[in-house]
């Protein structure tokens, strides 16, 4: 080619054959491949994905969220993905190099996820597995988690021979162990009922390393043999236990006499602060528990047991919570109606540590109240006041107090402020609706009453009042709706049934206020009201058979009350049956011999018979000055009745609790 052609160039590569590039700077080969992993290397990674998975079940089952089914999901794939890495082992060639943790810890974590999800026969055989390999260490100890699962399952026999053969593999040094297992054994002996063998373990416990809870049970099994030496003997083992984690210093978080609770809770709080009290917590409830438990039975009299009990607590480590006892010995009078005694009980507080003198005035201002005496009432609630301003069962009783002088509205300020020291105070927020009700607000007491009744949701104290104030709003259709709500709760209550009946009236359904005061005569056949109508509705329906037998109970109940005699007479006549009543106004006016009516129904009577004694009563009934203009008294009408009937003497404002404990409150009766 010269060098004037023009042809075009051939087209060459840019490139080196052979090579590409991978990144600035490198450049590698396009045929190599990288190299397999070696035998070994595969394993590893199983083995690492294994433990993956293992992590992932332990987290799933005891995670802040635990999920057990995924739990269980994992721990089966784990278990499945050993057993495979196991057989690719010994086609590998590397059978004697097991990892025999690995394969612990799959079937480890796959029993306890099966115990988790109570399925305790996959359970046990997966702990059997573990157990009869000879090849796993220390593998004995999980017979506990075996024992632990025929606990569960009630199966005790099977669990105290777990934990023995647990503590037959268990060496003596790892004495704590031992020690929880016997504790189990214990605890298995008492479901059993076999409380000596119980006391044998919890004895060796409380000799060895004592701790609260066997000491607690070993009191409890003092007590089911009725050992009352015994019983003392292991109290004061319980009281004088030195736990290691409670340090009586303020570092840990006891209160000095003059240190705010705020200021040491806010202030001074930390996780090791927070274990000692709930530590010390857990002491007081078993020591407290056992006291109340024994006091009334290890000496001749519940006083003489408080006493002693109180003595030897205050002799222990553990003396600050001997006030206690001695109000559990107030309450425990209060139960024996030795109010007295009660009250001398709590009255020697005064001179002893503000927490229990705040505790003591609470309960001395609520006896107080019940017995009428109102002004040591208000005395005890100020001292309880002054003690603790934020004490809302001393506020709802300084309230009570001044309700009953008629103070409403210092009474009310009282509640509200009890109220906003504790939203769930009920005696103050019941209170405050009542209080509503005197000064006839009645919207204001309606919304009290619907607050408290999120709080209280089956309480027919509460409901009644929502009833009652929707009536007195002239809402009879919610009013209704309250009260079959009310009568869900409490059927047999006989007032309810009877305000059911007089609404049912007010709306004219006289077959549902039949059907209501039946059932309130049928629970309660002393009910006046219910009684007059229905004597009153038997007579319209011209039933006067009926009608007899319901007013011969009114005139039962009150034998002096001439109008239900009458009514039983007017029922005779009506009926046909004229000589009963004859002889029954005859009755009558022998008990009465002053009034007009029944005469005049003699006289009537007495005429249409033909009696001889028809001038007689003529000349008694001539010769009464004062003779009522009204009619006779069966021509009665059954509105008067009725208006008597509406005058309900149901009265439901009863207190929400009248227990006395360490802080109480008391809801007016009005």
């Amino acid at each position: 080619m010269g060098g004037g052609t023009n042809s075009a160039r051939p087209m060459t590569s840019v490139r080196a054959a052979g090579f590409s590039r991978q990144g600035k700077g490198y450049i590698s080969s396009s045929n190599e491949k990288p190299p397999s992993p070696t035998p070994e290397e595969q394993i590893k990674t199983l083995e690492k994905k294994i433990n993956q998975i293992v992590e992932e079940s332990t987290l799933y089952l005891s995670g802040p969220n635990p999920n057990i089914q995924l739990a269980l999901e994992k721990a089966k794939d784990a278990a499945k993905k050993e057993r495979l890495l196991a057989k690719q082992r010994e086609q590998m060639g590397f059978g004697d190099q097991l990892n025999l943790d690995l394969t612990y810890c799959a079937l480890f974590t796959l029993a306890n996820c099966y115990h988790a999800n109570k399925m305790y026969h996959e359970a046990l055989n997966t702990y059997t597995i573990i157990v009869k390999n000879k090849m796993f260490n220390q593998a004995g100890r999980l017979r506990v988690n075996m024992g632990n699962i025929y606990f569960e399952q009630k199966k005790y026999p099977q669990a105290v021979k777990m934990y023995r053969m647990a503590l037959d593999q268990i060496s003596n040094a790892n004495k704590e162990i031992r020690l929880r297992i016997m504790r189990n054994i214990g605890n298995a002996c008492v479901k059993m009922a076999q409380f000596q063998d119980a006391i044998t373990s919890y004895e060796t416990v409380m000799e060895t390393i004592p701790d609260f809870q066997t000491g607690f049970n070993l009191v409890l099994c003092y007590f089911a043999l009725g050992n009352s030496e015994k019983m003392k003997k292991g109290f004061q083992q319980l009281v004088f236990i030195q736990p290691n984690c409670i340090e009586q210093n303020d570092e840990l978080g006891s209160l000095s006499k003059d240190e705010s609770i705020e200021d040491h809770e806010v202030f001074n709080e930390d996780n090791l602060r927070a274990l000692a009290r709930e530590k010390k917590q857990i002491a007081h409830k078993y020591i407290n528990l056992a006291a109340k438990l024994i006091a009334p039975v290890i000496e001749e009299t519940f006083s003489l047991g408080y006493d002693w009990v109180v003595e030897t607590i205050k002799s222990s480590p553990n003396s600050e919570i001997a006030n206690e006892l001695e109000i559990s010995k107030a309450i425990q009078y209060l139960k024996s109606k030795k109010f007295d005694l009660a009250i001398e009980t709590l009255k020697s507080f005064e001179n002893k540590d503000k927490v229990m003198l705040g505790t003591a005035a609470t309960n001395l201002s609520f006896l107080y109240f019940l017995e009428g005496d109102y002004k040591q009432a208000e005395k005890y609630a100020e001292i309880a006041i002054n003690n603790d301003r934020y004490n809302a069962k001393a506020l709802t009783n300084k309230g009570n107090c001044l309700a009953q002088k008629g103070e409403y509205e210092k009474a009310k300020d009282y509640y509200q402020e009890a109220i906003n020291v504790d939203a769930f105070c009920a005696e103050a927020i019941y209170n405050t609706g009542l209080i509503c009700k005197k000064m006839n607000n009645i919207k204001e007491s309606l919304q009290w009453y619907e607050k408290l009744h999120a709080i209280l949701r089956n309480n027919s104290e509460v409901i009644f009042q929502i009833a009652d104030c929707y009536e007195r709003l002239n809402n009879l259709q919610q009013a209704i709706e309250w009260y079959n709500i009310l009568i869900s709760v409490i059927p047999t209550d006989p007032g309810v049934l009877a305000k059911f009946g007089s609404l049912a009236m007010k709306k004219g359904d006289k077959t549902q206020a039949f059907q209501h005061y039946s059932e309130s005569y049928r629970y309660f056949p002393c009910i006046i009201s219910v009684i007059a109508w229905l004597g009153a509705y038997y007579v319209d329906c011209q039933v006067y058979e009926q009608a007899v037998l319901y007013f011969e109970c009114a005139s039962t109940i009150q034998p002096k009350e001439i109008k239900w005699q009458l009514m039983i007479a007017s029922c005779y006549r009506r009926s046909g049956n004229y000589q009963h009543a004859y002889e029954k106004y005859k009755k009558i006016h022998e008990q009465f011999p002053d009034n007009v009516e029944c005469l005049r129904f003699l006289v009537r009577i007495s005429t249409d018979l033909g009696m001889k004694e028809v001038q007689e009563y003529v000349n008694k009934l001539s010769k009464l000055k004062a003779i009522s203009n009204s009619g006779s008294l069966n021509n009665i009408s059954n509105s008067d009745i009725n208006d008597s009937i509406n005058q309900s003497n149901m009265k439901i404002d009863k207190p929400i609790s009248n227990n006395v404990g360490k802080s109480i409150g008391k809801i007016i009766i009005y």
